[in-house]
């Protein structure tokens, strides 16, 4: 009998790596569909219920909450484990450079509190909970992310553009290896904890390290180049999600790393993708981009 995983959010970015790597690993994947489905009827029976919702930033404080509640509630029902997509924004400016699973969740700023709530829910719940925790998402197709809208722009140019100082370690994770994460603790999870907090392996780059492994991918010269701030700085007068992302822009000046040995203590099986490869398919449809980010539309970085 198939193992059953419920995927909230299964066209997100996160949902769609995780139903793919479901599927892959042979379970049955329910995608949810907010037209049609109910959470209730339609987490009854799965296994695995792992949370893809993710709403825009401004709307983070009003709906998160919501959602976890829901969930939980659910999961407590029906027995389901839940795995939950975690970030960096839980440790807050003043943290340390090293992110970890016994790394303090000091964050005072809203959208950072808002994780720190989250995962305090799950980890109070008595569900059984994994967080998987990773840097700014590398994906396999332009998903709306940094590196994608913002990053990665201006490669046909001959540059990148670098959302902070160029000397500064930062951490970027590939979307597939997340995904694999979580397909490895949901056949475990019999044998693991009633909450884990798993930091997925990492590229620790600075903005001038990704610049001359973009060179390599491509074969030619990239320069890092440090994105102008100030039309957000601007717009986050009558923007919500400009004050969002102006929030959060010190993830990008704060030297940080993560540190994965709860992972290789865990998940041995999962086999990381090199920076390379990472950087070839994350590249895949932005080696040409041509279209201006709209203030106006979606959510740039929500993860």
């Amino acid at each position: 009998m198939k193992n059953t995983v419920l995927i909230l959010g299964p066209t997100g970015r996160l949902g769609r790596n995780a139903a793919q790597a479901f599927e892959t690993a042979g379970w049955e994947v329910r995608r949810f569909d907010r037209d049609k489905d109910t959470l209730w009827d339609a987490a009854w029976g799965a296994s695995v219920i792992v949370n893809g919702w993710n709403p825009p930033y401004p709307q983070w404080a009003a709906e998160v909450p919501d959602q976890t509640t829901q969930i939980i509630e659910v999961a407590k029902a029906s027995g389901a484990t839940v795995i939950i997509p975690g970030n960096v924004y839980v440790y807050g400016a003043q943290g340390p450079e090293r992110f970890g699973p016994d790394t303090p969740h000091l964050a005072t700023n809203p959208l950072g509190r808002v994780r720190v709530n989250m995962e305090a829910a799950y980890r109070a719940s008595g569900v059984q909970s994994f967080v998987v925790r990773a840097g700014d998402y590398l994906d396999t197709q332009a998903s709306g992310n940094w590196f994608d809208m913002i990053i990665a722009k201006p490669i046909n140019k001959g540059k990148i553009s670098y959302p902070g100082h160029l000397n500064r370690p930062h951490a970027f994770t590939f979307l597939p290896d997340v995904a694999a994460t979580m397909v490895s603790l949901a056949e475990k999870r019999h044998s693991l904890g009633l909450f884990e907090d798993v930091p997925v392996p990492s590229f620790t780059l600075t903005g001038e390290e990704l610049a001359r492994a973009i060179s390599t991918v491509v074969r030619r010269k990239i320069a890092a180049k440090r994105m102008a701030w100030w039309p957000i700085s601007i717009a986050r007068i009558a923007w919500p999600m400009g004050r969002a992302l102006v929030e959060m822009r010190y993830l990008w000046d704060k030297p940080h790393h993560i540190d994965a040995s709860r992972h290789a203590a865990l998940c041995d099986d999962v086999a990381m993708t090199p920076l390379h490869v990472a950087l070839t398919q994350a590249l895949n449809l932005n080696i040409h981009p041509n279209e201006a980010v709209r203030p106006g539309g979606q959510a740039i970085i929500a993860q």
